[in-house]
């Protein structure tokens, strides 16, 4: 655990792809074959549920610690985060004892999920005694289920390809899919040793970067082929061995929450990997990604969802084909197979993601104009003898997004970060004018700079005009450019309207909280972009 929480610091400590790949390459070169499996798996997204609710940690932590509960949450509304609160409260052990490894934390903690309250307890604060600050952090960050860390899954994967000498595309479809860190090991996960073969193990997605500069420049028209950008979830959808299974980017397994594209197991052939979109989709036009949510969201699905939020699976890539993988083959290869098993398959819940028609670069923007009112979000532009490769690659895949919708608002509550901006209010709420009163519509958290951070920080100290919790509520001065890629609909927001992906464009000095926009101005967005 020492070892554990020593890197967990240094990847903490540096915003340096190189050193964190370094550091990571270090860790698996120091640790038993036990806890290289538990990088993975944390790393990657599989992480414990919780086991004991953060209330009840918190009053331990006051025991152990012997301190009174106001002083408790107010370091905790200081911090932003409760398990680096615990970390800093508990007192330090003399010496530090390094009581287990990583796979030994996971694996009591796995047992304590059905244990009583006194056994749990007796567990964590004996640990919390023998542990210093930084072994706290992680193991109290492990025991709430809020572990999270800044390294992206490619960054892993490519310091486990540099570890095992393999290809990073390797890597990543063998860690890929369903497996449980609490009985394989390491040699079955990297090498597939003596490991039953997963038929619903998908392939690593290919990702695309955005496009930069002038489309111009990507050379030759004739060389690429391009796509509309479909505002839904992305899913590998897998036929093999007999049976169907849908996957979301993030390896979820969410084939039940829509049974029409599992209605496609008896008409797709056996040993087929396609590549798409789910999407609500009614009269031939993709509708509001609002009603993916009520989908993906409830444990069952109802008829009356299956009827008000129809779903399609866009496919516009394959993989696999009669059992072969195929991602070497060229894009224009892939897509004719494509097209062919569509067309031979002909159920309206498989559409092939119809190709752009045009002549030269010039005629993309007037094209790229229609793109909300055909429920997009601009282009895909994709080279045509690209291979399929895995993670995010520059030089064959690009994406080409329309400019985000935008209204000037007002900041009215702000509350601090997590990690290392838990110390600085990061996390901000805005309204636009309604008459007299001012409504929030959105919460956004990125698009400044660090520098400008620390300004808005320093103003929302200074200018607090309550506290509820860590939500501080602030004078009504600062007036930021929201943008965001669409806006629908909805019962739940106070405004009526909920928009996605919101985000700061940038800080609207020029502007009082008198020139903001108002509730209208999004009605009027809403009324003229908004899906139903």
């Amino acid at each position: 655990m020492q070892r554990f929480a020593q890197l967990i610091d240094q990847l903490n400590n540096t915003t340096k792809t190189n050193d964190k790949r370094d550091a990571l390459v270090s860790y698996l070169n120091d640790v038993p074959d036990a806890d290289k499996v538990w990088l993975i798996a944390l790393f990657t997204g599989r992480r414990p549920k919780r086991i004991i609710n953060s209330t009840i940690l918190s009053e331990w932590c006051m025991e152990v610690a012997g301190i009174v509960p106001w002083l408790f949450y107010e370091s905790y509304h200081t911090v932003g985060d409760l398990a680096e609160t615990m970390s800093l409260i508990l007192p330090r052990p003399e010496p530090v004892q390094n009581v287990a490894t990583l796979d030994d934390t996971m694996r009591q903690m796995k047992q304590l999920q059905t244990a009583g309250e006194p056994t749990k307890k007796e567990f964590v604060t004996n640990r919390w005694r023998q542990q210093d600050k930084n072994i706290n952090f992680v193991f109290n960050k492990l025991i709430t289920g809020g572990f999270r860390i800044g390294v992206s899954d490619n960054l892993v994967i490519q310091a486990l390809a540099t570890y095992v000498h393999k290809e990073p595309q390797e890597v990543a479809h063998l860690i890929s899919g369903t497996w449980d860190p609490y009985t394989i090991s390491f040699a079955e996960l990297i090498h597939e040793s003596g490991v039953v073969v997963d038929d619903s193990k998908p392939y690593p997605f290919f990702l695309a970067y955005p496009v930069e500069g002038e489309v111009e420049k990507l050379g030759e028209r004739d060389e690429w082929q391009v796509e509309w950008k479909w505002d839904g979830i992305r899913g590998q959808l897998i036929r093999r061995g007999g049976g169907i299974y849908l996957w979301s980017r993030g390896e979820e397994l969410i084939t039940d929450k829509f049974p029409e594209i599992e209605s496609l197991l008896p008409l797709l052939p056996d040993g087929v990997v396609l590549d798409g979109e789910v999407l609500s989709y009614r009269d031939g036009l993709p509708i509001s990604f609002q009603y993916l949510q009520t989908r993906i969201t409830r444990k069952k699905v109802s008829r009356k969802q299956l009827e008000e939020a129809p779903v399609v699976f866009m496919v516009y890539d394959m993989m696999e084909y009669n059992g072969v993988d195929i991602r070497s083959e060229s894009m224009e290869e892939r897509r004719a197979k494509l097209e062919a098993l569509v067309a031979k398959v002909k159920n309206p819940y498989l559409i092939v993601s119809p190709l752009v028609q045009f002549n030269d670069w010039g005629e993309l923007p007037q094209l790229m104009s229609t793109a909300r009112e055909r429920g997009c979000e601009g282009f895909m532009l994709k080279r045509k003898i690209s291979p399929y490769q895995a993670g995010r690659r520059r030089g064959d895949w690009w994406k080409w997004k329309i400019q985000p919708m935008t209204i000037d608002a007002v900041m009215v509550y702000a509350q601090k970060g997590h990690g290392k901006r838990g110390e600085l209010y990061t996390d901000y709420t805005f309204a636009v004018r309604d008459g007299d009163a001012l409504v929030p519509f959105a919460k956004a958290y990125s698009g400044l700079t660090d520098k400008e951070i620390v300004v808005v920080d320093r103003f929302v100290r200074q200018n607090s005009i309550d506290q509820f919790g860590p939500v501080r509520t602030v004078k009504p001065e600062l007036v930021f450019e929201i943008g965001f890629e669409g806006i629908a609909a909805s019962n739940r927001h106070k405004s009526g309207v909920a928009v996605r992906f919101p985000r700061i464009l940038r800080q609207r000095t020029d502007k009082l909280a008198a020139d903001i926009n108002t509730l209208d101005d999004l009605k009027m967005l809403l009324e003229q972009y908004g899906k139903t």
